[in-house]
């Protein structure tokens, strides 16, 4: 059997399980998640090895209508994913049917990547009817052309097995890309940042939206083997400060001890965490902080 190799973007709306997926198709969590949308904010690979195969993935933010500057940022990421990859995963959530954007999608995946293969995947099928199932899959083939279909349940890890061996054959032959015991791009800073965030959104839930970013100041290695990590909560109001701090520093600590059992699992060693809140106002309509953050549109 000859080797394959493909870069396969995984694009969809805010809040349809692209980094459940990716994390679930790679056995280890590589990306961040949570019940709010937008939770993904850069392209992330996640690096799939198998003995004949390598499926190489383009975790992408959420493509939705944009209302600052950071959304931009963020439609702008998914946008670039579809250009340059052998395959295009479209996830879609079963649940329900086509929304505006994705509607939107469809025009981009006509536009942009009109000749890539893609594939249309429905995830949360565990929570349709049968016959419900057969109608929301018709509803979103109406919006893409050529593209195979597949369904999943990533978070009950459902259907995983098929999809892997479809994009298997999907891909073509060819040698792979990246070291086996290589599983993503970034660096362990940059997930440690993206685990405080996650933890942030699942803490504060509805009471800070997601005018929230994590600065990473320091990340150290100690002579003990622990990761001693410095971050800043960026939020945009003092309201929010105060909020994300929590009484007598409750909530802060509650998000801290999330995420450094996060960081802690991830790198399999023990980390010191220490956190700091601090209001930039409008932040996300800032080029500066923007930039500052990693929100900058690359050349």
């Amino acid at each position: 059997m000859k080797h394959r190799s493909g870069f396969i973007a995984i694009i969809g709306r805010p809040n349809v399980g692209k980094s459940t997926l990716l994390n679930a198709l790679l056995g280890q969590k590589v990306a961040a998640v949570s019940p709010r949308p937008q939770t993904t904010r850069k392209k992330q690979l996640g690096i799939l090895t198998l003995k004949d195969a390598q499926l190489i993935f383009v975790d992408t933010p959420g493509i939705h209508f944009a209302k600052h500057k950071l959304g931009e940022f963020l439609n702008y990421e998914a946008e670039d994913s579809l250009t340059g990859v052998d395959l295009i995963l479209w996830l879609v959530d079963a649940a329900t049917p086509p929304t505006e954007e994705d509607k939107n999608i469809s025009t981009l995946l006509h536009g942009i990547a009109p000749r890539t293969r893609r594939m249309l995947v429905l995830n949360k099928t565990d929570l349709v009817q049968p016959d419900d199932l057969s109608a929301r899959e018709s509803e979103y083939l109406a919006l893409i052309h050529n593209a195979s279909v597949m369904h999943v349940s990533a978070a009950r890890r459902l259907g995983l097995g098929e999809l892997t061996e479809a994009l298997i054959q999907a891909v073509p032959e060819r040698e792979a890309e990246y070291p086996e015991d290589q599983i993503t791009d970034l660096y362990e800073k940059e997930i440690a940042g993206d685990l405080i965030r996650e933890a942030c959104l699942i803490k504060l839930r509805d009471e800070v939206p997601h005018s929230l970013a994590v600065r990473i100041d320091e990340f150290k290695e100690r002579e003990n083997g622990m990761a001693y990590i410095a971050a800043t909560l960026l939020v945009e109001r003092d309201s929010q400060k105060g909020i994300v701090i929590g009484e007598g520093g409750k909530m802060l600590k509650a998000i801290g001890s999330a995420a450094r059992k996060e960081i802690e699992e991830m790198g399999g060693r023990k980390v010191f965490l220490e956190l700091r809140v601090k209001v930039s106002k409008d932040w996300r309509d800032d080029p500066y902080m923007l930039k500052q953050l990693g929100y900058g549109k690359r050349k």
